[in-house]
């Protein structure tokens, strides 16, 4: 496959792997994805990798999926998001070797559970962590709701969620969310002293032992699932459209107005449950005619 929206080298061996589209802070899109899984499988042809490194090019790892994209799916055609997430996801998860994160700059939305899916994170201490659904309509169902409580808990994987609440890069190290955090200007070095490391070790153990530490983390394979129809449901709605308009005109959601619009919409069967509203006249000319 030619690449037009990653780079992708191996050398030292390790391969390495930058999401390249700085002008939208590496948000990716549907051929993102399929050029990510790409390079990652490939990494399957040579028994000499001993790790993958997840980057972003320009200063940020990834800010999520791409709105102008993401505007454009519906309940009908969400697979063709949903299944490519889930494949980046599943091919971090099942590689044989080690996928690292190098994270700078903002690692939010989507990014965000790109870098939930790999080994180990790297970042640099003033990079932000966070989901940001809430605040743009969408529903982080791919890997944030399974594994964010299992790494910082739960108390503060709902807050991160529900609040979208962000961390620093220096903070997200202190809470788990990454294994270390340094200078950006150290970052790199600090990957490849990694990497040398795991060139000494035993590619058996690190292959047998990362399927047998990710099983738990497989065992949550139906809430993925799960996940992926609730989204399906999300996308399109006026709501999600509502929310992703909103960031790209600059300006707050109104999110109220969907809620009361279903408080009208309550309001209404209620009084119609109330008045015996809720059957038809042909029900009630029965019920008449029983009673006569």
């Amino acid at each position: 496959m030619t690449y037009a929206e990653i780079v992708h080298e191996v050398r030292d061996n390790a391969a390495w792997i930058g999401i390249n589209r700085p002008e939208v802070r590496n948000a990716f899109r549907e051929q993102t994805l399929d050029e990510l899984a790409d390079a990652l499988n490939s990494t399957r042809e040579d028994p000499t990798i001993v790790a993958a490194v997840v980057y972003g090019v320009g200063g940020h790892f990834s800010a999520g999926g791409d709105f102008h994209a993401m505007m454009k799916l519906n309940k009908a055609n969400s697979h063709m998001w949903n299944d490519r997430m889930q494949k980046v996801a599943m091919t971090c998860r099942n590689l044989p070797i080690p996928v690292i994160a190098m994270v700078e700059g903002a690692c939010v939305g989507g990014g965000h559970e790109l870098m939930l899916w790999c080994d180990l994170v790297i970042a640099a201490e003033d990079s932000i962590f966070g989901q940001t659904g809430a605040r743009v309509g969408a529903c982080p169902t791919v890997g944030a709701t399974q594994y964010i409580g299992k790494l910082i808990g739960e108390r503060r994987a709902k807050e991160m969620i529900f609040l979208c609440k962000q961390y620093s890069g220096a903070k997200a190290a202190e809470i788990g969310l990454a294994n270390e955090a340094l200078p950006a200007g150290a970052l790199q070095g600090r990957v490849e002293e990694i990497v040398e490391e795991i060139r000494g070790y035993s590619s058996q153990t690190i292959r047998s032992t990362k399927v047998a530490l990710n099983f738990d983390g497989d065992a949550l394979y139906p809430a993925w699932q799960h996940g992926m129809e609730l989204l399906a449901n999300i996308w399109g709605t006026e709501e999600s459209l509502e929310g992703m308009n909103a960031f790209l005109e600059r300006r707050p959601a109104d999110f109220q107005q969907f809620r009361e619009r279903n408080r009208d919409a309550l309001d209404t069967y209620m009084d119609d449950y109330s008045e015996g509203r809720n059957q038809s006249d042909r029900s009630k000319d029965a019920r008449g005619t029983a009673a006569q």
